[in-house]
């Protein structure tokens, strides 16, 4: 059994990224955002069952945007599939079980392109910077790259 299932908090220290999506859980108007999404979300009659929505409007914040300074990590799809393997906080803050199943990158694509058809990112982003602005804070929208390395032949 790993420690992780013995669901044991042994980190003491508040990190950066953990007091950061502490703020975020307390200031974005989770429920409202879901109640917008809801009407284009997939039922799941056949296939796998979807994931609960708000876990992808979390995931999706976690991979699109930056606030002030502080990034919401700025992730591609495959670096997000990636990141909830590796990083448990992420796991926590988008409510995915620590030993269940996880969103896959066509996963995480299909539920972006959702927004971008029924153009409701941009709506999530305004609305969401409103909330934001009342306290000080700024929403902006950021782009995803990931480095990869390449073997190239020395000169």
């Amino acid at each position: 059994m790993k420690q992780a299932a013995l669901d044991f908090n042994l980190s003491l220290k508040k990190t950066r990224k953990r007091e950061f999506l502490t703020q975020m859980e307390r200031v974005v108007p989770w429920a409202a955002r879901v109640a917008l999404i809801a009407p284009y979300y997939p039922e799941g009659r056949t296939g796998r069952p979807p994931f609960a929505l708000e876990t992808m409007l979390r995931a999706h914040f976690l991979q699109q945007w930056f606030i002030a300074c502080q990034q919401w990590f700025s992730l591609s799809d495959p670096a997000m599939e990636e990141a909830f393997f590796d990083v448990p906080l992420y796991r926590e803050f988008a409510q995915l079980d620590e030993l269940g199943r996880l969103p896959d990158e066509s996963t995480l694509l299909r539920f972006r392109h959702r927004l971008e058809k029924h153009k409701l990112a941009d709506g999530l982003l305004a609305t969401v910077n409103d909330v934001l602005s009342r306290q000080g804070l700024l929403l902006k929208e950021s782009s995803a790259v990931d480095a990869t390395l390449i073997a190239a032949p020395s000169s």
